[in-house]
């Protein structure tokens, strides 16, 4: 048995009936948490010394299209989805591990991958998942450049090999427009066990395109709903009564030209949506900024309305909240939440150590408050995903040149292909 016993941190368990710990220990058997509480021991232990340190649950990230990787703060690119086509399997591979190396350094130890690939090309993107060593929910969005069908698409992935830490999914065609092919492509993808992600609302010409789901049925828990920026109350009515996940990626989506993230609609109705990055094509590759795009945002809106001499005044959003968006709130939006997200007995071990000693933090006066408001990558200090150490002492368990080499290739590459410009030439 494989054992590793964190000591001596300040743990938030994020698990309301376990409760935050100022100092305890937690112990991690094959791979799951088996205990937290002051003072542990266990034989033939690694040992990691928490001391002036914060423990708490890996980042969620619940929405990235890791395939992008290789364009990185790429701003001459226009769509990215013109750059598909030129994609080989091997570029696949290299994007995606410089993702999802990039997302370890981060503190995320589950991604929502979607991606937009050939199905001849997943199996390249679940290899890099597999180095990487991430819990992954890979989910398939047939492009258009694939021309193949999206019924066979389906089929195949649910018939290729499991894997402990990966999940498959899909985003059907037929987004969220036409209800009719929705229905006929939902009702499809439930039927082989999968759960449905689809993009929403990402400008006004959306409104009531949640309602018309809902209506007809077709949201569920089992759906998740990425953006969501311009929806309607109707719309998130609808959310909310058929407890559908909801996912925003407020930092990238405000870049993107999106409304801002409809943060007090959600909140009146109990609507706890997930944090994602979206792309590192226009953004960061980290929760940090969508943790507090999503705060500000809030706190703007009420101040706005107090300003205005409104009242009735919503209450402030608490980092307390925003913490739970980036962690167990983003693995409840797509379904992980029995797995991850807390740290509870029981849970794979699927954390990160976070120092609070560095002069960007310290002193701490509130744990929570210095994870939402001040800290940044620079403060990871271990990152164990399934019980495995992803990084050690703030640096990657990985071959970094090898992957940085990949990608650099597989850049070249693609940006011959496409005729972009990249690098020093753009």
């Amino acid at each position: 048995m494989s054992r590793l016993l964190i000591r001596d941190g300040c743990v938030l368990t994020l698990d309301n009936k376990i409760g935050n710990h100022r100092q305890a220990d937690l112990l991690v058997e094959d791979g799951v948490i088996t205990e937290i509480g002051p003072n542990l021991r266990a034989r033939n232990a690694e040992v990691i010394d928490a001391t002036d340190c914060i423990v708490m649950p890996g980042f969620v990230d619940t929405h990235r299209h890791l395939w992008e990787s290789l364009f990185r703060r790429h701003d001459g690119i226009g769509d990215p989805t013109a750059l598909g086509a030129h994609y080989s399997a091997d570029d696949v591979y290299a994007a995606t591990l410089a993702g999802l190396l990039g997302a370890i350094e981060a503190g995320i130890t589950t991604v929502v991958d979607w991606a937009q690939v050939r199905s001849e090309h997943l199996d390249a993107a679940i290899q890099a998942h597999i180095d990487a060593g991430l819990r992954a929910v890979l989910v398939h969005a047939l492009p258009a450049w694939a021309d193949e069908s999206w019924t066979a698409a389906a089929g195949s992935l649910v018939a290729r090999p499991a894997h402990p830490h990966i999940r498959f999914d899909v985003a059907p065609p037929a987004g969220t427009g036409d209800v009719e092919r929705a229905a006929s492509e939902w009702g499809h993808a439930r039927s082989l066990g999968l759960r449905v992600h689809a993009h929403i609302g990402a400008s006004r010409s959306e409104q009531g395109a949640a309602a018309a789901l809902g209506s007809a049925g077709l949201l569920g828990p089992d759906v998740t709903l990425v953006h969501c920026s311009s929806l309607g109350d109707a719309d998130f009515d609808a959310i909310a009564a058929a407890k559908a996940g909801v996912v925003i990626a407020p930092a990238a989506e405000m870049v993107m030209g999106h409304e801002p993230p409809p943060m007090q609609r959600m909140i009146d109705r109990g609507i706890r949506p997930g944090l994602a990055t979206e792309t590192e094509r226009l953004g960061p590759g980290d929760i940090f900024a969508p943790m507090r795009a999503a705060i500000s945002v809030q706190h703007a809106t009420y101040f706005d309305l107090k300003l205005a001499g409104k009242g009735g005044l919503p209450n402030l959003l608490t980092t307390r909240e925003v913490i739970r968006y980036a962690t167990i709130d983003g693995a409840r939006a797509v379904g992980v939440d029995g797995i991850t997200g807390t740290l509870s007995p029981g849970k794979q071990a699927d954390l990160i150590v976070l120092r609070a000693d560095r002069p960007n933090i310290a002193p701490i006066n509130d744990p929570i408050g210095a994870v939402v408001w001040g800290m940044d990558t620079s403060n990871l200090d271990w990152v164990v995903a399934g019980g495995a150490i992803l990084m050690r002492e703030g640096r990657l368990e990985a071959d970094i040149a090898r992957a940085s080499d990949l990608a650099l290739e597989a850049r070249a590459r693609v940006a011959r292909s496409a005729g972009i410009l990249t690098g020093a030439e753009a």
